[in-house]
């Protein structure tokens, strides 16, 4: 585990778990404590694999911001980013062209709290705490202006947008997005299926509908191709989140189901 004097809050309550420090356990970081690893420990319990699928999803991310980085992306804007680690876009990014800009944003004041302290010191990074269904609260942000709009962006919004309620018009707010970036730019989504066939993720999303906590809602193909507006999908197009130029075996799940879980695509405003 990472030295817990150098990245925590004193405003941080490290009794409590917290998704974005379990998001890190489950792809193995070290920005985690006892009481998330425990919570971690309880998801496989009801839903196997749960650590497989976060790891598929992380890999496409890498994926995804190298090919954008290839086209000449030298910005990136990724809403509901969690806590910053384990290879996640300013690492893949910079590692590729150092002279890569980041703006984090997380609705979550924990994982904010965290990523402002780990980023400390790299000045090609801002940390953001603002809903994505709040567009201007991001697009006109102090934080953004470490971004060129006038500039390609490459966004990512990665297994996000099943957060938010078909009541909130997702479909209208992917559009205030999309309409904010100049042409060349460069929009990433994974976005849970309605079509897989792994039942512990159906049942988990219920109860947590249920329960009345923030609502899951899978979706289709097409609903999920909507998002992308009249962005051009590069190949080979809105596909399961493994299937999207996958570099080797490192990048897919040992179970089918896992592979399928999503849908992932990669698009260029014309």
């Amino acid at each position: 585990m990472a030295d817990e004097k150098s990245w925590v809050p004193q405003s941080v309550d490290v009794s409590v778990p917290s998704a974005a420090r379990l998001y890190d356990y489950m792809l193995g970081g070290a920005h985690n404590f006892a009481v998330d690893r425990l919570a971690g420990d309880q998801m496989e319990a009801v839903m196997p694999h749960a650590r497989s699928a976060a790891r598929v999803n992380r890999a496409f991310l890498g994926r995804a911001v190298r090919f954008m980085v290839d086209q000449g992306i030298r910005q990136f804007l990724d809403i509901g980013s969690g806590i910053p680690t384990v290879a996640n876009v300013h690492e893949v990014a910079q590692e590729e062209a150092p002279e890569c800009r980041v703006v984090y944003v997380d609705r979550d004041p924990v994982a904010v709290a965290h990523s402002e302290l780990i980023l400390a010191g790299n000045d090609r990074v801002r940390v953001l705490q603002a809903d994505l269904r709040d567009p201007d609260s991001i697009l006109n942000s102090p934080e953004a202006r470490l971004l060129d709009f006038d500039q390609p962006i490459g966004v990512l919004m990665l297994l996000m947008l099943h957060w938010v309620p078909t009541e909130f018009d997702p479909w209208g707010l992917l559009k205030h997005y999309r309409e904010a970036l100049p042409s060349g730019s460069y929009l990433a989504i994974t976005h849970f299926a309605d079509d897989h066939d792994y039942e512990p993720v159906k049942i988990a999303a219920a109860n947590i509908n249920k329960a009345g906590g923030d609502q899951a809602v899978e979706r289709s193909r097409d609903e999920i191709a909507a998002f992308f507006g009249d962005f051009e999908l590069v190949e080979p197009g809105l596909v399961k989140f493994a299937e999207w130029r996958p570099s080797g075996p490192g990048d897919m799940s040992t179970d089918p189901a896992i592979n399928r879980l999503a849908y992932a695509g990669v698009a260029r405003k014309p």
